[in-house]
């Protein structure tokens, strides 16, 4: 009878820090449901199951531009990676980070007092501010705000600082910011943002938006995003690369960066004509071309062991 009480005891226990653990996550997705929506990546993860793209891979990101990372997703069946039409905040700088997603919608009070009691009931205040809370150095804020402009801003300076000190990243956010000027003086805030307004979502006490999903698949204009996705903004533009492809992409974009430099020089110095180079490369042009990385491995914008990585697995 006492170990059936105390089998019982434990069942019970463990079934109240399941539910407690639950309601701790405020809006976040469980890491079952991560693990199961992002099967085909096979890397390191962090604790609560968000693809861990390796820092590494992310520097090298900043040299891949939007043309190389579009051909390679959508020879892999991903169509929809691209967003443009962006105001942008340094935009001379590159936008490279690991997603943290947040999906807001339209407030309507019930909704809304549910979700910040429970929020209230961890400690948490103001919504806008429980995703900010998971940041980690080499993330970017990714917010789906439905593109709400007056009394919708839920990004203002202190918030965006929170962000800047924690990931040391700007953000994406489909929806208005607010002190836009002091979010300007952060040098490394590299942004992108639908529009810009003086007032706040919370306007008179008027709740206008609502946090009903963390880490959880978000619509940024017509792209799906997922928590994990590598974010490359430049240019404009900004696309999300599953993480699975975020390799693949980079390595696609050092080698054609690499036959650039190659094709142009053998154009400048008269070995090959420009309809040789911009066609599919003659097999002596490819010898010529293993030979000059060879020739010229320490002096490349890309890293030695990548180049090396390269030549071993060419077949000419």
């Amino acid at each position: 009878m006492i170990l059936f009480r105390l089998g019982s005891f434990i069942v019970l226990y463990s079934i109240l820090l399941i539910a407690l653990a639950h309601n701790a996550r405020c809006q976040q997705i469980t890491k079952e449901e991560m693990l199961f929506l992002t099967p085909e990546w096979e890397g390191e993860r962090f604790d609560d199951g968000r693809p861990k793209v390796d820092d590494n891979l992310l520097k090298r990101m900043k040299l891949v531009t939007h043309e190389e990372a579009w051909a390679v997703m959508r020879n892999a069946g991903y169509k929809y990676q691209y967003a443009e039409g962006w105001q942008v905040i340094n935009p001379d700088s590159v936008l490279v980070g690991r997603a943290v997603t947040a999906t807001f919608m339209p407030g309507r009070p019930d909704i809304h007092d549910a979700i910040d009691k429970r929020g209230k009931a961890q400690g948490k205040r103001g919504q806008n501010t429980w995703p900010v809370d998971l940041l980690v150095p080499g993330d970017v804020y990714v917010a789906d705000q439905f593109g709400l402009h007056v009394d919708g801003p839920t990004i203002g300076d202190n918030v965006g600082n929170a962000i800047y000190a924690k990931s040391g990243n700007g953000i994406v956010y489909d929806g208005a910011l607010r002190d836009i000027a002091g979010l300007r003086e952060m040098e490394g805030f590299t942004s992108y943002f639908t529009s810009y307004h003086p007032s706040h979502h919370n306007q008179q006490g008027n709740l206008n938006t609502m946090l009903i999903g963390i880490n959880k698949p978000t619509r940024i204009r017509q792209v799906t995003v997922m928590a994990g996705d590598v974010v490359l903004g430049r240019d404009g533009g900004v696309s999300f690369i599953p993480p699975h492809l975020a390799e693949r992409v980079v390595v696609t974009s050092e080698i054609v960066r690499l036959r650039d430099m190659f094709g142009h020089q053998r154009i400048r110095e008269g070995v090959y004509t420009a309809g040789q180079i911009d066609t599919r490369w003659a097999e002596e042009i490819e010898r010529d071309f293993s030979g000059w990385l060879n020739d010229h491995i320490d002096e490349l914008p890309v890293p030695r062991e990548q180049i090396q990585e390269i030549l071993k697995n060419r077949t000419w």
